[in-house]
């Protein structure tokens, strides 16, 4: 079966971790253009606000309170859709919580934790989805994983490899809807870093406040990605320029980007002298306050041309993409052989 999207004002919508951060992005732009929406999240009065405040709009808005990592919650979301609006067109998978700490640091009961959100959390939606469009005759399922699923990077280590996981999940799942020709789109959306509350919600081991390293993004740049690709049948969608270039250099000078990150990994993840709101931290277990944005002051991107060159017709955009790319391993190359002349210069001397 092909795969036929409605246009986005005509669409059903779930959206997880639809409080804070993306998923709030996410749910308020889908409402303004004229979809409705399935707000689903742990704090229930943050969703309450949400429903009023977008209501009181004019919105078609819905909401659950569901913890991701709880299957039948998620089950209970796709009803809400169902008695609501008749069903649902897109199922968006973009809850997520971590922490900030090595790998010794974060007690292995975090690391289920984490796993248990992140990777089990996208598994539950995504299988609760597939059921629904496949008896709907198609839609659209779309995963929030991280630039951090293509590398890692210190002191995330686990949500480092559940956006990993989530990766691996999401390919397999397009695979298999894709073979039993159901009629829906499996997108991953790659977001850098974005500024949103999560260093703040992160449960953070490290003896500094914890931050996202620049260059950062704003959740709306998300928004854009997430909503195009309900509408729009895509593999892979970075959300930000910055996000897709430590990708690339990663890939083409993995022990290069190793050396960088081990040197400057940790110092650009901690903000000492901002350590944000307190009533935000650590939302490992339980909902704290929710927010659109980070707390810190920071400066933030409103748009990504990487992800606008995306938005084209493929052969255009692999072609754009292709020569910054190429610029892009030119600019490693360089560093490198001037890295290189430089050593031997030391050692001649």
């Amino acid at each position: 079966m092909p795969i036929r999207l409605k246009p986005l004002g005509k669409q059903v919508l779930v959206v997880t971790g639809a409080t804070s951060g993306n998923g709030l992005a996410i749910a308020e732009r889908a409402a303004r253009s004229g979809a409705a929406v399935v707000a689903v999240a742990r704090n229930a009065v943050a969703l309450e606000d949400l429903r009023a405040r977008l209501a009181a709009d004019g919105a078609r808005i819905a909401t659950c309170v569901a913890d991701v990592a709880d299957l039948p919650a998620l089950e209970r979301a796709a009803m809400v859709a169902t008695d609501t609006f008749g069903g649902l067109d897109s199922w968006i998978n973009n809850a997520a919580t971590g922490t900030y700490g090595t790998l010794e640091q974060v007690p292995v009961e975090d690391h289920r934790r984490v796993f248990d959100v992140n990777y089990f959390g996208t598994l539950y939606g995504s299988l609760v989805a597939a059921r629904h469009l496949r008896a709907r005759g198609g839609g659209a399922i779309v995963n929030v994983g991280s630039i951090l699923g293509d590398r890692a990077i210190l002191q995330q280590g686990p949500y480092s490899a559940t956006k990993h996981a989530v990766q691996a999940l999401t390919d397999t799942l397009r695979m298999e809807l894709e073979r039993e020709g159901a009629g829906v789109s499996v997108t991953l959306v790659k977001p850098g870093a974005i500024d949103t509350p999560f260093p703040e919600h992160a449960r953070n081991f490290m003896d500094s406040p914890a931050r996202l390293p620049p260059p950062l993004y704003t959740p709306e740049v998300v928004a854009d990605a997430v909503l195009f690709a309900c509408a729009n049948a895509r593999r892979t969608l970075y959300a930000g320029g910055g996000g897709l270039l430590s990708s690339v250099m990663s890939q083409a000078a993995p022990r290069l980007a190793d050396a960088i990150m081990e040197a400057l990994g940790t110092t650009v993840q901690q903000k000492p002298d901002d350590p944000g709101e307190p009533e935000r931290r650590d939302n490992l277990y339980e909902p704290r306050a929710d927010a659109l944005r980070g707390s810190r002051k920071v400066q933030a991107r409103r748009s990504s041309l990487t992800l606008q060159i995306q938005k084209l017709p493929s052969s255009v955009a692999l072609g754009l993409l292709g020569v910054g790319v190429g610029v892009a391993l030119a600019g490693v190359a360089r560093s490198r052989r001037t890295r290189q002349i430089s050593q031997a210069s030391a050692i001649a001397s």
